[in-house]
């Protein structure tokens, strides 16, 4: 129901060392490993993910955004979620993954 084709931007951040991820489409598991392939392969520590784009995300893709928290956490670096829509805020909020990842407005 909510595949669908990811299109993914990366672009320089305001900051050295960080990087920006501007998504389109839902993140799932059929695009899943294409999100992840290109996240890992980002040398920049921070990682600045904009979801504006993103109408819907399921456990798999949760479990990526996590999975980078992680991996940037241990390279002194961390994530951050721009442009979260209210129904993937809620579905964060319900796994309570909100109090894990840094959302921003």
């Amino acid at each position: 129901m909510h595949s669908g084709p990811l299109t993914i931007e990366v672009v320089d951040g305001a900051h050295v060392g960080e990087i920006v991820l501007r998504l389109a489409g839902p993140l799932v598991l059929d695009n899943l490993f294409e999100f992840q392939n290109l996240w890992r392969a980002q040398t920049a520590p921070s990682i600045i993910v904009d979801l504006t784009s993103v109408p819907y995300v399921d456990s798999s893709g949760i479990g990526s955004l996590v999975n980078m928290h992680v991996s940037r956490q241990k390279v002194g670096g961390g994530i951050q979620l721009v442009g979260v829509s209210e129904r993937v805020k809620t579905v964060l909020a319900v796994t309570k993954v909100d109090k894990v990842l840094a959302i921003s407005a």
